[in-house]
């Protein structure tokens, strides 16, 4: 097997011209070489299978063209964050919109911030995107590099020098609530790993469409469900025990609906004949499983159109970054029915 590697200085000798002229051409300075020059090296360095040494080429640019999307990977994706349907969704979206726009995605698990502002240092990339981070993380982030970063649901009250792009958690909250009330449900459970950020805002706007509807607001119908699977399956079992008080649940995401719903019709609960759930965020799953779910939708690929737009104007030197809120909608499926007491009482 030949591994003879083809360097600048053969594909140099081999058309009659210079070294330095096949290394501009390499690094994209070609203003002052001619485009029949320009071809006839970019012809060879294809047809030869040369192999730049990508670190000497983004040392040698002003911006490397790659933009790294950053994943925190946190206990509760139990080492799989890539596999979350709503994080695959967003990388699916974020590396089509970053391609449009002529630039490369890395990819990189990393909860280390320090290990963030070493690499992205390393490779001279032009910008991150992080998802799963917490506020601390970004101003520690901001205060130690200057590349462009955008983040997905930062739940900053202010402008910073990074940008974020997040959805109306609250008014989502509100949406499912209102809808459950219409549909007859006034005992809801809410199901969360955690009351921060989106899924505070989920159960807020919960709680506000309990209040419009003159309906009360009992801090007991928030149960706080564990990141880690197998403590899960226990809470479930003791919601279980208390499910008569109940006609609907309302799960902060459509991985905790869907994962819920498997365990009541487990019990032999009819979804949604004999209980309701709607969850949150339309991932591909949720119209796929039967019964199909109602959730509210966050439109990702929006988010990410957004999410790269936002980069691209820090990219190109705006002086602040941008907070974009954007809205959310309601999709009607099978998992949620009309609730009548009375009727089905006489029918239980």
């Amino acid at each position: 097997m030949n591994e003879y590697r083809i360097t600048i200085k053969d594909i140099a000798e081999e058309l009659g011209v210079s070294t330095a002229t096949v290394s501009n051409v390499i690094h994209g300075k070609t203003q002052k070489i001619s485009q029949q020059t320009v071809a006839k090296v970019q012809e060879k360095i294809e047809e030869s299978g040369y192999l730049p040494n990508m670190a000497a080429v983004l040392l040698a640019q002003n911006t490397s063209k790659i933009v790294c999307i950053v994943l925190s990977n946190d206990v509760k994706y139990e080492n799989k964050m890539i596999e979350d349907p709503f994080v695959s969704g967003m990388l699916n979206y974020l590396s089509k919109e970053l391609a449009k726009n002529d630039y490369f995605v890395m990819l990189k698990e990393e909860p280390d911030i320090n290990e963030i502002v070493r690499y992205a240092s390393m490779w001279n990339m032009a910008g991150l995107v992080l998802i799963g981070f917490c506020t601390a993380d970004y101003e520690k982030l901001r205060s130690n590099m200057h590349i462009p970063f955008v983040v997905v649901d930062s739940y900053q009250k202010e402008v910073h020098k990074y940008s974020d792009v997040g959805v109306d958690n609250i008014e989502g909250g509100r949406l499912a609530g209102e809808y459950l009330i219409k549909m007859g449900h006034e005992k809801i459970l809410f199901l969360s790993d955690n009351d921060e950020d989106c899924d505070h805002d989920r159960y807020i706007g919960l709680t506000n469409a309990l209040r419009e509807a003159k309906l009360p607001v009992d801090p007991r119908d928030f149960k706080m469900l564990s990141p880690i699977k197998e403590e899960r399956m226990e809470i479930y079992e003791k919601i279980y025990l208390e499910i008569g008080g109940y006609t609907a649940a309302f799960a902060a995401s459509d991985v905790y609906a869907i994962e819920f719903m498997n365990f009541l019709q487990g019990k032999g609960v009819n979804i949604p004949k004999d209980f309701s759930v709607i969850g949150f965020d339309d991932i591909p799953l949720a119209s796929m499983i039967h019964p199909s779910l109602t959730t509210i939708s966050q439109n990702l690929e929006l988010r990410s159109k957004v999410a790269v737009e936002l980069l691209m104007e820090l990219i190109g030197g705006a002086a602040e970054g941008r907070m974009e809120l954007l809205p959310v909608t309601l999709i009607e499926r099978e998992s949620v029915r009309k609730h009548h007491a009375n009727k089905d009482k006489q029918e239980g």
